[in-house]
């Protein structure tokens, strides 16, 4: 990281529970936006908080979330259709069989609900965005729109939080909402992005995945693990190679230390940034980097600094709310996927 500065920070760490000491400085995560966004981190486990109020409704209509379709429709229609495989693979992994009960808690579109339900689920989700919950809808999924505090469930074998809790304020509440939600021994898998990440690293202030202010705390794998924990599930079990994103975030944080505009490529698939001459070239000329990037993000997955984590866990007598309180510092138990 850098533009990082020593300051004092009265708030506890949201994953942690321990102070945050320190700040760095990032750019808004939309182009349109010049202001920048002040993140605390933590002093133990280096998770960050966007500090200052949460943005409201409208910036996840607007933006990358404006209902246009991308450029290159149907090519990025193809590799999200690979990479929602793998949530369900993890799911497998961890013992959820068909007609098991699964809930996708922030579904978006309802694309993963869609796969689950092909793979046999008993599938639905919850969606708190207008556009989000109106476009599963015209796609016939069963999603309603809710957010986390205002659905109620019971007796469910599964929850999935895929790149929904780095999104809200007070995680550990969202967490123990969720857990009250599953049946003894259920699981939840969460996917976040990893700010301990080396591609967090390589592009410092301009990492794809700070999107402040949307995203709100931005964890590492202890600061996950003792978010979890904290909620009532037992340790979980760590994935590094994930691939939905991280690929194409490194090739970007390598185009970032070139000093291409932060997340050039994702924007201008999305229709929502003015090109520069500047980072054409940059992006014309970066394409023979993609290899590298893979390369590199496999290395990085494969020593646990991918840019994305994802935690399998579960319910257990043992683990209620808030009775265990773990060290942030503990390791966290990792796999490859």
């Amino acid at each position: 990281m850098s533009d990082e500065v020593s300051a004092p920070d009265s708030h506890a760490c949201p994953a942690c529970g321990a102070p945050l000491a320190s700040r760095l400085t990032v750019p808004a995560g939309e182009p349109g936006d010049p202001r920048t966004y002040s993140l605390a981190r933590c002093e133990h486990c280096g998770t960050a908080v966007t500090e200052g109020e949460p943005p409201g409704p409208e910036s996840y209509e607007t933006g990358i979330y404006a209902p246009r379709p991308p450029r290159a429709g149907r090519a990025v229609g193809r590799l999200q259709h690979v990479a929602v495989k793998q949530p369900i693979r993890l799911l497998r992994k961890a013992g959820v069989g068909p007609g098991a009960r699964v809930l996708d808690a922030g579904a978006g579109a309802g694309r993963l609900v869609a796969e689950l339900a092909a793979a046999g689920f008993d599938s639905g989700g919850i969606e708190p965005s207008t556009r989000g919950a109106e476009r599963a809808a015209a796609a016939g999924q069963p999603v309603l729109r809710r957010s986390i505090e205002e659905h109620a469930d019971a007796g469910l074998d599964a929850v999935v939080l895929w790149h929904v809790l780095e999104h809200l304020d007070d995680p550990r509440a969202a967490l123990e909402r969720v857990r009250s939600w599953l049946r003894p021994g259920g699981v939840l898998l969460v996917g976040v992005p990893n700010v301990a990440s080396w591609q967090a690293r390589i592009a410092g202030p301009c990492w794809f995945h700070f999107d402040a202010p949307r995203h709100r705390v931005h964890f590492t794998p202890p600061g996950l693990e003792a978010a979890l924990t904290r909620a009532g599930f037992e340790p979980p079990r760590l994935h590094h190679l994930v691939w939905e994103h991280n690929p194409g975030a490194m090739w970007m944080a390598l185009l970032s230390r070139l000093g291409m505009s932060a997340g050039f490529p994702f924007h201008l698939l999305k229709r929502n940034v003015n090109a520069r001459p500047r980072d054409l070239a940059l992006f014309a000329l970066g394409v023979p980097l993609l290899p590298l990037a893979l390369i590199a993000e496999t290395a990085a997955g494969a020593l646990g600094r991918g840019g994305t984590v994802a935690a399998i866990t579960r319910t257990g007598a043992n683990y209620g709310a808030g009775a265990l309180q773990p060290s942030c510092l503990a390791s966290a138990r990792s796999t490859e996927s």
